[in-house]
């Protein structure tokens, strides 16, 4: 589960590039119950944050970078963006965005596995990560698909020190990677890695992607918010045996994410 103490190498904050800030607003506020907040005025909005409940659960900027895809970013927290800079060299990958200092809330950096698939990082200061997480209409999982796990579990175990614990998926999935934070138990798993073909990839042209998962009350109801508001669903809803009912989900800009129902037992 994901909580809000953030050890180094969970999951801490989350924004989306879209390329049509207000309408993105307005997709996840029917989806999810958000609310925005913008940080500009007018009709030209760059980004701001989304709340729910009054609680910050993500960030949306402008998309501005040529050639990129409407997608989530997902930052993982870090004792020291630098140093984690030198293990993403070190372990094959690529800086996209050099350690930065926001002001006063914290340190980020921006990175490519030796794949391809994006992430960031987050040294915090006064902002340690979003305010609301595992509950719905916020963050409770992130998922990496990529066309060769081994190769990630061994990057980003490098990186993050992450531990992996693999399981069978049923009906003959394949294995699904399940990831836990350095140091922490079991209980404290925060993502999975599956492996998929490189044409199943298509979203990030061949490349491995992140995206997030965000709990739900009703996956059904999250599904038809999906649809009515000019988004897609490219597989469910559907239930999945010790984990809930989910839905693999993409926004009307394309940028993917899931929703998910926990089981409750």
């Amino acid at each position: 589960m994901i909580t809000t103490d953030f050890a180094p190498g969970s999951p801490c904050w989350l924004d989306l590039g879209a390329p049509d800030v207000r309408a993105a607003a307005a997709f996840y506020g029917a989806v999810l119950g958000w609310d925005y907040e913008s940080m500009g005025e007018g009709e030209d909005m760059e980004g701001g944050m989304f709340r729910k409940d009054g609680k910050i659960v993500a960030g949306l900027g402008k998309l501005t970078e040529e050639g990129a895809r409407p997608a989530w970013m997902i930052y993982y927290s870090v004792a020291d963006a630098d140093a984690t800079t030198q293990a993403v060299e070190r372990a094959g990958g690529t800086v996209r965005v050099a350690p930065m200092d926001l002001e006063q809330w914290g340190r980020m950096a921006q990175y490519s596995d030796p794949l391809g698939g994006q992430f960031a990082v987050w040294q915090p200061r006064d902002t340690k990560g979003v305010d609301l997480v595992d509950q719905p209409g916020s963050l409770s999982w992130t998922e990496l698909y990529t066309s060769d796990a081994a190769a990630a579990k061994e990057f980003y175990g490098g990186v993050f020190g992450w531990t992996f614990s693999d399981m069978q998926l049923p009906g003959g999935g394949g294995t699904y990677s399940l990831i836990t934070p350095a140091g922490m138990p079991e209980e404290r798993m925060h993502g999975g890695v599956m492996q998929l073909r490189k044409e199943d990839l298509a979203l990030a042209n061949g490349r491995p992607y992140w995206h997030p998962v965000f709990a739900v009350a009703d996956c059904d109801a999250a599904v038809a918010q999906v649809t009515e508001n000019g988004g897609t669903v490219q597989m469910g809803p559907q239930d999945a045996e010790g984990v809930g009912r989910l839905a693999v989900c993409l926004d009307p800009a394309g940028a993917d994410f899931v929703v998910l129902t926990p089981d409750q037992g």
